[in-house]
């Protein structure tokens, strides 16, 4: 058990480490903040915290750090989320107002979530195991070229562009369009894959191979988007941090590029009161992340689809903004969704 104090002095020993990347020590400690005891009062609580493993020391005779579980009690009970400042609110909104489709507005989520925290952003697609056909169109590009679009109610929207045997015929088109929509729209992606398996063998038979190979293509798309995957930007930012980790960067970048290892990860983090998940340093050792830090929110998109976002960084970050950060951009994410 430590004094009020003592988590007092975690705090700011936190917040000293995360800002400066110095141990900190007690004559600091007293010459920044406002404690009103002496030094060898701080040199106290700091040797508790040592007990407790809450702080250690790199180096002899130098100051302390936070461990990972320093970083633990100061997430779980001491972090302040500071509200984000006018102009941030705004840059997510009018950053995000301009997307066209869901392709867009989560590549762009993840761009402006990296640059509010100069880490790495992460964002998830909307799980589709639950999503619907909402349109198909099918757009004559020329003769022998056609662009496949198929628009979910989630938002997504997967194009593809189909190079064709032969011409088609405009009302064959006009036909494969109208009875495509008639069997599929309102049907989940399963339901769809299964439904257009039967529209083969359906077209004149002069046109049936370029029939096939629309439908063909159609059942493409749709298996596309019923698979999980991740958007990521920023990863740079861990070149800047290089500091922070011990010997090579790259295991790191090795593990961030397994998406099935990061959407594990995601899926067995759950939300704390803030409505924000963080993973600690060896919290993440399972998934090759032992020396980063890992915070998530959750989003919805129209019709209730969930998924997350987050940022990925050294165990050294700004928990306080990178929370309210990736806690604000998953609400604003939320609200565009729905209301698309």
């Amino acid at each position: 058990m430590v004094s009020d104090r003592s988590l007092e002095v975690l705090r700011v020993i936190v917040q000293d480490y995360v800002a400066s990347r110095e141990p900190v020590g007690s004559k600091s400690i007293v010459d920044r903040h406002s404690f009103g005891v002496s030094a060898a009062t701080i040199r106290n609580d700091m040797a508790l915290l040592e007990e407790e493993e809450l702080i250690a020391a790199p180096h002899t005779s130098s100051g302390r750090i936070p461990t990972d579980k320093g970083y633990r009690l100061f997430v779980d009970h001491l972090a302040d989320l500071r509200p984000l400042s006018a102009a941030q609110r705004q840059a997510i909104e009018t950053f995000l107002g301009q997307s066209a489709d869901l392709d867009e507005v989560l590549a762009r989520s993840v761009r402006l979530l990296s640059q509010l925290t100069h880490q790495v952003a992460l964002v998830q697609y909307p799980s589709l195991s639950r999503a619907k056909v909402r349109h198909i169109e099918l757009v004559p590009l020329s003769e022998t070229r056609l662009l496949s679009v198929l628009i979910t109610d989630a938002g997504r929207v997967e194009q593809r562009v189909v190079d064709l045997p032969r011409p088609l015929a405009e009302p064959v088109l006009v036909e494969l369009r109208s009875r495509l929509n008639s069997a599929l729209v309102g049907l989940a992606m399963s339901e769809a894959a299964s439904a257009l398996t039967g529209t083969s063998g359906t077209g004149p038979f002069e046109q049936q191979e370029t029939v096939d190979l629309i439908t063909g293509t159609l059942r493409d798309q749709v298996g596309a988007n019923r698979q999980d995957r991740l958007v990521m930007a920023g990863a740079a930012n861990l070149v800047r941090t290089e500091e922070d980790f011990t010997g090579s960067i790259f295991p790191v970048l090795e593990a961030i590029e397994e998406q099935v290892v990061l959407l594990r990860l995601f899926g067995e983090m759950a939300s704390d009161q803030h409505g924000v998940s963080v993973s600690i340093g060896r919290e993440n050792a399972p998934f090759g992340l032992a020396e980063t830090s890992v915070l998530t929110s959750g989003y919805s998109s129209q019709g209730g689809n969930l998924a997350r976002l987050g940022v990925l960084g050294p165990t050294r970050m700004d928990y306080s903004n990178n929370m309210a950060a990736v806690r604000a951009v998953a609400r604003y994410l939320s609200r565009l969704l729905g209301e698309n």
